[in-house]
């Protein structure tokens, strides 16, 4: 079973190890993305006090790690672009899968799960960026049913900014 559970302080340590996997990964493929102080233990520190850290558990391992969050981003009110709507959204930040759980799928499952957190909390239009060279992102982004909205200036450099609008289940 395949789930999202709120992150501790407990999880820290292992949330680090997924940010300096997906470091080196990023790295290995030549992209510039997260290749300086972010994201660090201190930035999930803050998710977790705050209760913005997901961690998605496999069989009760954590698997991945995105930072979820609904109080907006202020970098994307200076989108060179339009967004498909101005409802309240949820951003999605910091995402990364365990080196060890690559090619399982399990990034797919993680922005479904990420769905369904979003209706469950009446949030129904997601936010996401990710850099240009950063094709299997763009790729996972855009096959998650995201939509390219432009251009945002975040973390030092120029980023692609996408949203999906969701719709109520129930």
């Amino acid at each position: 079973m395949i789930t999202i559970e709120l992150a501790t302080e407990k999880d820290l340590e292992h949330i680090q190890t997924l940010f300096q996997q997906g470091k080196a990964f990023l790295k290995s493929q030549g992209i510039d993305q997260w290749q300086n102080d972010y994201p660090s233990k201190d930035d999930a520190a803050k998710d977790v006090a705050t209760h913005k850290g997901w961690c998605l558990i496999k069989d009760s391992k954590i698997v991945g790690y995105a930072c979820l969050d609904a109080d907006g981003e202020p970098s994307y009110d200076t989108l060179k672009g339009k967004w498909l709507d101005n409802l309240p959204y949820l951003v999605v930040h910091r995402m990364v899968i365990d080196d060890t759980y690559k090619h399982q799928g399990l990034a797919k499952t993680f922005f479904a799960e990420i769905d369904k957190y979003a209706i469950s909390n009446n949030i129904f239009s997601i936010r996401i960026d990710t850099d240009d060279a950063n094709m299997i992102m763009k790729q996972l982004i855009k096959a998650s049913g995201y939509t390219y909205c432009g251009t945002i200036w975040f973390d030092n450099s120029i980023k692609i900014a996408f949203q999906k609008q969701l719709h109520d289940k129930h």
